[in-house]
C-alpha cells in the first residue's frame, strides 16, 4: 500500500479556483484535507468533497497562515497521530527521482516512502520534499541531505515542543528552531514537489504580507523578521537583484541520526 500513515492537510486560503494541492493529491488517489476559512466554506465546498474541509474556529487574523498551522497541529495529536503533513496549496505536482530522472508520482509514494524512512529513526522531527527547480534532470543530487530547512512539503512530529510564529519565513524559522535543539532535518531528494513560486499566485498570503510597492518591499521585511529571530545566523543580502535572507547552518553539521536499535 502507498497510501501515507500520517494525516496530509494542505492550508488554503483564496485558491478554491486554482487549488493545485488539491488537484495533484486526488490525481495520485491520496488521502487529505483541506483546511479553510469559514468564510470561503461555500466557495470551496463546490469544488472539493465536503468531507475532505476542515474549516478554521477563525478567520483573519492578519497573522498569515501561523494560526491555522498550529490548529492543524492540535487536530493532528487530537485524533493520535504521532507525526502528521503539512502542504501549501501552490504545488502543481510531485516527483519521484531516479536514476538523475524526475518522474511524475502517480501514487502517494512520495509521502510513503519518507514516512518509512524517517520512522526508522528515533530523533528526527522535521523532514520534507525538496523543490523541483532545485533537482534538474540529469545533474546527480544525493536521496537526502540533512540539517537545512523544510519547507512547503512538511512531515513534522507531532513531539516538536515548538510552534508556529511569526508572520514570514515560518518554515525557516521553525526548522532552525529544532536544528538549534540539536535534532536533525531531512530534506529529500528522492522525492520531489513542484511549488509554483511565493507571490506569482493570487490568494494565499500574497496581498496580506508579500505585499511590493514603493512604501514597502514585502522581501526585504521577510529578510529582516528572520534576521531579528535567529541574528546569530542569518544576513541579508542582495541576490538576483532583490533582497534575501542567508543562513548559515554549518553549525548543525553534528545533529546526526539516530537508529532504532
Amino acid at each position: 500500500m502507498n497510501e501515507p500513515k500520517y494525516p496530509v492537510y494542505i492550508i488554503s486560503k483564496g485558491r478554491w479556483d486554482s487549488r493545485l494541492t488539491s488537484k495533484a493529491l486526488e490525481e495520485m488517489k491520496c488521502p487529505y484535507r483541506i483546511v479553510i476559512d469559514p468564510q470561503e466554506y461555500e466557495q470551496y465546498s463546490k469544488v472539493i468533497d465536503k468531507n475532505k474541509i476542515l474549516t478554521l474556529p477563525f478567520s483573519n487574523l492578519g497573522q498569515g497562515s501561523i494560526p491555522a498551522r498550529n490548529w492543524v497541529w492540535e487536530h493532528s495529536i487530537s485524533e493520535g497521530h504521532k507525526r502528521h503533513w503539512i502542504l501549501d496549496d501552490n504545488i502543481r505536482c510531485f516527483f519521484r527521482r531516479y536514476n538523475n530522472t524526475r518522474i511524475k508520482c502517480i501514487t502517494p509514494v512520495c509521502f510513503k516512502a519518507p514516512e518509512d524512512f524517517v520512522d526508522r529513526y528515533t530523533n528526527v522531527q522535521m523532514a520534507g520534499l525538496q523543490y523541483r527547480m532545485f533537482a534538474p534532470n540529469r545533474q546527480k543530487r544525493p536521496p537526502f541531505i540533512l540539517n537545512t530547512r523544510v519547507y512547503s512539503c512538511i512531515l513534522l512530529s507531532n513531539s516538536v515542543t515548538h510552534r508556529w510564529r511569526g508572520r514570514y519565513n515560518e518554515d525557516t524559522d521553525l526548522s532552525i528552531r529544532i536544528l538549534k535543539d540539536g535534532y536533525p532535518t531531512i530534506l529529500f531528494y528522492a522525492f520531489l514537489c513542484d511549488k509554483q513560486a511565493t507571490m506569482k499566485m493570487k490568494g494565499g498570503n500574497t496581498d496580506e504580507l508579500y505585499k511590493q510597492d514603493e512604501a514597502f518591499d514585502g522581501r526585504l521585511e521577510m529578510a529582516r523578521s528572520l534576521k531579528r529571530q535567529h541574528p546569530d545566523i542569518v544576513q541579508i543580502k542582495q541576490r538576483w537583484g532583490r533582497w534575501q535572507h542567508v543562513v548559515d547552518y554549518s553549525g548543525f553539521k553534528n545533529n546526526k541520526l539516530k537508529r532504532i536499535k
